[in-house]
């Protein structure tokens, strides 16, 4: 069989001959066509016989490295491209191409090199043709199962998936400096906006708070602490379940476990996911406490309406009590806690829920939900002297501070931007990325569905994050120029940085592989040649950024690598052929085929009219006024009685 009689088989037909030779037959098309070309070629046969190839050039044309201009993809065959493809990471094999026409690459508009402002993002990217790794159906072909090549896509192709929008997003709006008419008061216990998720909303009372995205992601947790915490006496708060927010039969749609909570104390800058600490403890609503990741059997579990009381013991000598109340009734001392463990970190309150609201009892003026135990007071009625109030955030956007993280797939943004976050804890820096998102699942639904949910969740985040003073970390690839754009006019007033992460070729091929086996992020091959031939490095442009930093390769050496990468992707990546463009239309509104619309009234066309049935008119002959010539030139027959009356049809004629 001849390779171009391999490319023309549909891909119903290239699994069946692949699982007659006993392979693999999941993958995009093109992988599917060089699986088969090299068992067909290595003498495999669905009989056991020996099959010989007859090899044939291609007939479609194959890009070569472009010469001066990154657009031209004449063919040619020089050797540097060679060299160049060799020590790209993404090109193990310079003679495999991949000839799926949903995934090839449409040439560019010509650029010498990559500039701020210039998108260098091949036109197949756009609308349906840039979806990462998928197939474009051509006639007759049938659809893909999902289920064996839509799953294990990896996090790039997803985040890539939602760049793409920002190339049909108008330009954002300039921000509206928005002046508080009322002084926060930093003595009033309220729930914190600066110390929770991003996707925890928080109420205007401050006492009441929910999942943002409990509908369009389900099986995320949100958290949040309060403005205060305590560090000696008897201190307790109560907390209510208000309401599921999903309902029984969205809970046996989506397959999710019904909605969750945990309650109880962390210490400051600890993790927002209560009871994944060492130094977090959390009462769950399925009858377990949680403490450092470990579960245990505690307690009974609790549902929509009920109140969980949570109390604080300190004794003189710096230990510890957490005890917990439902529905004040005692249901036992969770956590005992040595003298040395806190090491004089205050105890904040802390929510943690998943598909429901929760409101916490922070009026100091108000009785409580259900009597406290002997000796404790409510922490919202303790004196300003006895709480501490934990680090104020930013006012003003001057004040803060955002990050843009750009590199391809597994170069290091965010072991860097954690190692950052790790040096710098006074900045308080929100993560903002898909992999923070999977994180805050804890347990839900298969990885591919959730990296599908996280990618869409942190497109809104993000804007969400512009509106909300404070210092972030966008921990995306951002290679596509207006996705950076955009993100960057969103935070305008904040100061704006990038961090480009560009390896060298074996070191980006060291992090990549060992990213892959560490997070089992598989990221098909396809994909990631074009996400390197989508890539373009930013610049400095003082309109967008005020700091532009090459961590790995400086500016010169990151750009000539790229454009190594790149023209390697293109050889393997055919050129999508162009579609004809259409004439230009001579008349604006073209004349209709068949004249004008039937109007709503009797047009009268002539003679013709007279004898159409759709008139449904009597002849004149046979109504009943009509009196002819003879008959009033004829002496002999008395004239007819004429009936001066209009008929129907007459009155219309007349009108």
């Amino acid at each position: 069989m001849k390779l171009t009689e391999i490319k023309k088989l549909k891909v119903a037909e290239l699994r069946s001959r692949l699982r007659e030779v006993g392979l693999d037959s999941g993958g995009l098309k093109a992988e599917l066509v060089v699986r088969l070309w090299s068992a067909l070629d290595s003498g495999l046969s669905a009989r056991g016989e020996e099959t010989r190839v007859e090899p044939q050039p291609d007939d479609s044309p194959t890009p070569a490295a472009p010469t001066d201009t990154v657009e031209d993809l004449a063919p040619s065959s020089s050797p540097p491209a060679a060299e160049a493809c060799i020590t790209a990471p993404c090109c193990p094999d310079s003679t495999r191409e991949f000839t799926d026409s949903g995934t090839q690459t449409e040439a560019e508009s010509g650029v010498t090199a990559p500039q701020l402002g210039s998108e260098l993002v091949s036109e197949s990217v756009k609308g349906n043709q840039a979806e990462l790794g998928g197939e474009v159906e051509g006639p007759g072909e049938e659809r893909r199962d999902p289920s064996s090549e839509e799953t294990n896509r990896g996090r790039a192709f997803y985040e890539f998936k939602e760049e793409i929008r920002y190339k049909r997003v108008k330009s954002p709006q300039p921000p509206v400096d928005r002046e508080e008419a009322e002084e926060k008061d930093e003595n009033r216990v309220s729930l914190d906006l600066y110390d929770s998720h991003l996707h925890f909303e928080v109420g205007a009372d401050g006492s009441w708070g929910q999942p943002r995205f409990w509908n369009q992601f389900p099986s995320l947790w949100s958290g949040c602490r309060l403005t205060h915490g305590v560090l000696q006496g008897r201190v307790g708060f109560e907390v209510r379940l208000e309401r599921n927010l999903l309902t029984t039969r969205q809970e046996e749609q989506e397959g999710v476990e019904p909605c969750g909570v945990r309650v109880g104390w962390s210490v400051a800058h600890s993790s927002l996911l209560l009871g994944e600490d060492e130094l977090s403890f959390a009462y769950d609503g399925h009858s377990k406490k949680v403490s450092n990741g470990k579960e245990e059997e505690f307690g009974e579990s609790f549902s929509e309406g009920d109140i969980v009381g949570c109390y604080a013991s300190f004794s003189a000598a710096g230990a510890v009590q957490i005890s917990f109340h439902k529905n004040g009734r005692f249901i036992g001392v969770a956590f005992s806690l040595g003298a040395s463990v806190l090491q004089g970190r205050p105890l904040i309150p802390h929510i943690l829920c998943k598909s429901c609201s929760v409101r916490f009892l922070l009026d100091p003026t108000a009785p409580p939900w259900y009597p406290s135990p002997p000796g404790f007071t409510p922490l919202a009625a303790l004196p300003a002297g006895q709480r501490v109030r934990s680090t104020l955030g930013p006012s003003s956007r001057a004040q803060c501070e955002v990050l843009l993280m750009m590199g391809l797939p597994g170069s290091g943004k965010s072991h860097w931007a954690r190692s950052h976050m790790k040096h710098h804890p006074e900045k308080r820096y929100r993560l903002l990325g898909t992999e923070e998102l999977l994180a805050c699942t804890i347990s839900g639904e298969q990885r591919d569905s959730r990296l599908r949910q996280a990618a869409q969740c942190l497109t809104d985040l993000i804007k969400i994050a512009a509106q909300t003073p404070g210092n972030y970390i966008l921990d995306q690839c951002n290679i596509l120029f207006s996705a950076r754009r955009h993100k960057l006019q969103l935070f305008s007033g904040y100061r704006r940085r990038a961090v480009v992460v560009f390896p060298p070729a074996d070191e980006w091929r060291r992090r990549l592989s060992l990213h892959q086996t560490s997070e089992e992020d598989q990221i098909p091959e396809t994909a990631l040649l074009k996400l390197q031939v989508s890539c373009s490095l930013p610049e400095r442009q003082t309109d967008l950024l005020e700091e532009l930093l090459y961590v790995d390769l400086p500016q010169e050496q990151a750009q000539t690598l790229l454009q190594e990468y790149k023209d390697c992707a293109r050889r393997l990546l055919p050129p999508v052929p162009k579609k004809e463009k259409k004439r230009p239309r001579l008349h604006r509104k073209r004349p209709l085929p068949h004249g004008p619309p039937p109007s709503h009234r009797i047009q009268w066309t002539g003679m013709n009219a007279w004898n159409n049935p759709r008139i449904n008119m009597q002849p004149w002959s046979q109504h009943p006024t009509y009196v002819s010539i003879m008959q009033l030139w004829n002496p002999t027959q008395p004239l007819p009685q004429i009936n001066l009356t209009l008929s129907p049809w007459r009155t219309m004629f007349y009108s």
